[in-house]
This record gives structure tokens, C-alpha cells and sequence, in this order.
């Protein structure tokens, strides 16, 4: 594996936070800077913590460190959907289809975490 966007997790992330995208562009216009701006930043972060991870990978702290990292935006992207569902931004079922495609970058996330050196 030659680079962070080989990485099955990565490409699951990237893919989420693109779905994210879509699904706020119909968000009302009220949420543009709350919301909106939060969701997707998170969501996005989780790819950028993955490539900064990757590219730190042969110091095996840092990579943990990064990866985390990832794991916590993921985590604050499933509050973002939280409140969306609650705000009736997006429906029960869009919701559950949304967590459970962050709840499966996490458990992923969880799995580098506690394997480092099978990235190293």
C-alpha cells in the first residue's frame, strides 16, 4: 500500500462525507453557518486526519495520535446527525443509513488503532 487513498477506510470516509454534502445542500438557509458548516467540516476531517496519519505512520505514536483524531471527528459527525434528525433536517431512515456508515469507519478506525503495525 503506497498511499492514505489505497486505504479501504479512507475511500469509505471519503465516500461519507461526500454523502453529507448532498444530503445538507438541502438544509434550510438558517443553517448554513451551525449545522451545515459543522457536519461537513467534521465529516472531511476524518480523511484529513487519515492522510496525516498515514503519512506519519513509520512514528507509530503519532499515527495513533492522528488516527484518533480521525475517530473523534467521525464520533462528532454522528452529533451532527443527531441534531439533524432532531432539527427534522433529515429523515429517521437517512439518519440510521448515516450512522451506521460512520459507525463502520469507526469500528475500522478502532481496528488501526489498536493495529498500528499492521501500517506501519
Amino acid at each position: 500500500m503506497s498511499d492514505y487513498r489505497d486505504l479501504i477506510v479512507y475511500q469509505k470516509a471519503f465516500d461519507n462525507a461526500m454523502l453529507v454534502f448532498e444530503m445538507t445542500k438541502s438544509f434550510p438557509p438558517f443553517e448554513k453557518y451551525s449545522i451545515t458548516t459543522q457536519i461537513r467540516n467534521s465529516s472531511r476531517s476524518v480523511c484529513a486526519n487519515l492522510a496525516e496519519g498515514y503519512r506519519k505512520r513509520h512514528y507509530i505514536k503519532h499515527f495513533v495520535s492522528k488516527i484518533s483524531d480521525a475517530d473523534m471527528e467521525n464520533s462528532e459527525t454522528i452529533v451532527w446527525l443527531n441534531f439533524s434528525v432532531a432539527c427534522k433536517h433529515i429523515s429517521g431512515n437517512q439518519y440510521t443509513q448515516m450512522v451506521e456508515k460512520f459507525e463502520e469507519v469507526g469500528r475500522m478506525l478502532n481496528h488501526m488503532m489498536n493495529n498500528p503495525e499492521k501500517f506501519v
